[in-house]
């Protein structure tokens, strides 16, 4: 049941993108007594990929979006996470478990399989209004005056509302309409991605978070839904990349090409993937924009700030912009200014991240390959603390966080 907070009458916000930001979005947004309607390009609102770091920042918006719980219970909280040397497996740096963030910031930290955080969403989204998803809907154009916005959809269907939020993703046709084309440059770098069951791991796997860091290349795994999968993510500099797809296959043996010089923990667990689970795609970077919004609509988690994920921050930025951005529409009588004010209090720390994240990704490639800098560990450490110390459902909206 949805307890209004809102000062004003009922308002009507459209979302287009039912992904984590969207969802995210209108969830708020209800919290608030905000009527949202969500628009889906896909038939049907589903999450793909695989797993996705949820930090204190990350959790606080989901416990006041009310399903902190129900998303923590189904994931594996972390034991700790550990870089390592990639030819000798040493390790160059330790961080500490769960409980110890949730000592600092009331929160921990949680590896949580996209699938089930989508899922939460949608289905708290859906329990406060069953026909607020609309699938099949490819965006095409917006208008909009003083009076509203209304936006249309190559299906020929057509919706008016208050507000629009773009949340489709880094390759946003809504950004696109508000703000035309934008140069897109490819970083150098192809991420390649697979589930491994825990059934094809050996006796006794240690299911510890570690990110093996060596010349040009790091290799991550993690543990899913309770130590049932392992969350392999390895990324690579590569020269040249064209297709910009979250979902071209790739082969084990060529990514053990590509890792052939690292320890065997690593050559062991990419012989663990099947082919079929394995895919790749290439990084590519969108400057930050010099604004979000225009008049009655603005942009939100990768459709406003497309995130590399160096820092392992962008559902957690799209979640703190739907929570921010339903507070800022929920206290403002004028529409146009809330999203003034949502983007005032969002974009400096967001396009914070996205330098920061291009940045540490560079620096883990090369800084910690042959010997641990206690220094270079200590500016990693206050990187990440300025992050997770951020409760979205309480900062200050005037308070700009970078």
């Amino acid at each position: 049941m949805v307890r209004s907070l809102a000062k004003y009458p009922v308002r009507h916000v459209l979302v287009v993108g039912a992904g984590i930001g969207g969802l995210s979005a209108a969830l708020a947004l209800q919290r608030h007594g905000v009527r949202a309607s969500l628009y889906e390009r896909a038939r049907a609102a589903t999450e793909f990929g695989a797993g996705v770091v949820m930090t204190p920042n990350a959790i606080q918006g989901l416990n006041f979006l009310g399903v902190g719980d129900q998303v923590t219970e189904s994931s594996s909280r972390s034991r700790g996470h550990e870089y390592r040397h990639y030819r000798t497996g040493e390790v160059l740096q330790r961080r500490p478990p769960a409980e110890v963030y949730t000592a600092r910031y009331g929160a921990g930290v949680y590896y949580v399989h996209r699938a089930d955080l989508h899922r939460a969403l949608l289905a708290a989204v859906l329990a406060n209004d069953p026909d607020c998803v609309h699938c099949g809907h490819v965006f095409t154009d917006l208008s909009q005056d003083q009076d509203g916005v209304v936006v249309r959809f190559a299906n020929g269907a057509c919706a008016k509302a208050d507000a629009l939020i773009g949340a489709d993703g880094c390759r946003s046709v809504v950004r696109e309409a508000l703000h035309g084309r934008e140069p897109v440059g490819y970083t150098g770098q192809v991420a390649f991605r697979a589930l491994v069951p825990s059934t094809r791991l050996p006796n006794g796997y240690d299911y510890r978070r570690s990110m093996h860091l060596g010349p040009g290349r790091l290799f991550l795994s993690y543990p899913l839904r309770k130590n049932a999968f392992m969350n392999v993510v390895a990324i690579a500099r590569q020269p040249a990349w064209q297709e910009e797809s979250w979902t071209v296959h790739a082969s084990v043996p060529e990514l053990l090409e590509r890792y052939a010089d690292f320890n065997g923990e690593v050559r062991d667990l990419i012989k663990t993937i099947e082919t079929t689970t394995l895919f790749k795609w290439g990084l590519h970077d969108r400057p930050p924009l010099a604004t979000w919004s225009a008049g009655r609509a603005t942009l939100l988690g990768d459709a406003a700030h497309p995130m590399s994920p160096f820092l392992g921050q962008g559902a957690a930025l799209a979640i703190e912009d739907g929570v921010v951005l339903a507070r800022c529409v929920a206290g403002a009588c004028d529409l146009p200014q809330a999203l003034a004010s949502y983007e005032r209090a969002r974009r400096a720390r967001a396009d914070a991240a996205q330098r920061q994240s291009l940045a540490r990704g560079d620096a883990l490639q090369r800084a910690f390959v042959d010997s641990f800098d206690a220094h270079r560990d200590a500016e990693d450490t206050r990187l990440l603390d300025t992050f997770f110390d951020y409760n979205p459902a309480t900062v200050a909206l005037d308070e700009i966080r970078a």
